[in-house]
């Protein structure tokens, strides 16, 4: 008879333990709002980049920890290593030497105006009007569009934004259609609008650390096998 029959708490804390997954450190910008994420306490509980995060650890054999950074410290977390990854990104809205994944996580860029103004057929007709931005955030294609014309009218997100859209404070505001569309679902606020003018459909990346604990090479198994799976679009279907 085996003594740990008897002796079974003994033992077991004699067993080795079982080895745990290591870490994936995933950055998120603190001003990202739902549907792209939701902050209890700084710590990350839902939303797209959640859902990424955890789907692509879990490609990766990894466990996931969320760390959610100001925009103007993520940089920095990148190039030391202490961070691994920051998904949702194209290189263009994140200045650094980082690697880049394949594209895979498609956003759409566009303009929304309340129609109490004239409803503006292109970009061109934006040209010196105030557009409300986010404080920090980049636009390389209307601003490649506008050149000087591009007024910038920066708010600290993307809700207060729309919130001076309702007041009659802004008429135009630059956003993304899953953020937009998922506010005109909650009602809140409540916005009359000219149909949106899109800007560019952009197929986001993750920006990969070249002092971290993944490759680009690895990160991209892992997105190709998220999108062979089926995950990617489950994920975007979610908050529709």
């Amino acid at each position: 008879m085996s003594p740990c029959r008897h002796i079974s708490l003994l033992c077991a804390l004699l067993l080795p333990l079982a080895p745990q997954a290591a870490e994936l450190v995933i950055l998120v910008d603190t001003a990202t709002e739902m549907p792209m994420a939701r902050f209890d306490r700084f710590r990350l509980v839902d939303g797209i980049h959640k859902d990424v995060g955890e789907a692509l650890a879990a490609a990766l054999g990894r466990t996931p920890r969320f760390v959610a950074l100001p925009r103007k410290r993520i940089a920095g977390a990148l190039d030391t290593g202490s961070a691994d990854l920051l998904c949702g990104y194209v290189p263009e809205w994140l200045d650094g030497a980082f690697g880049w994944s394949q594209p895979f996580f498609p956003m759409l860029e566009e303009v929304i105006s309340d129609s109490a103004g004239t409803r503006p057929r292109s970009l061109a007709d934006l040209r010196g009007e105030l557009l409300g931005t986010v404080f920090g955030y980049q636009y390389p294609d209307i601003e490649r569009a506008l050149g000087k014309g591009f007024l910038r009218a920066d708010g600290p997100s993307s809700e207060i934004n729309l919130r001076k859209l309702a007041a009659g404070r802004l008429h135009h505001v630059i956003t993304m259609k899953t953020f937009i569309d998922y506010r005109m679902k909650l009602g809140d606020p409540v916005l009359s609008l000219h149909a949106p003018l899109p800007v560019k459909n952009h197929l986001t990346r993750c920006a990969v650390s070249r002092k971290g604990r993944v490759s680009v090479a690895e990160v991209d198994r892992a997105i190709a096998a998220m999108v062979r799976g089926g995950a990617v679009g489950q994920i975007a279907a979610r908050y529709q």
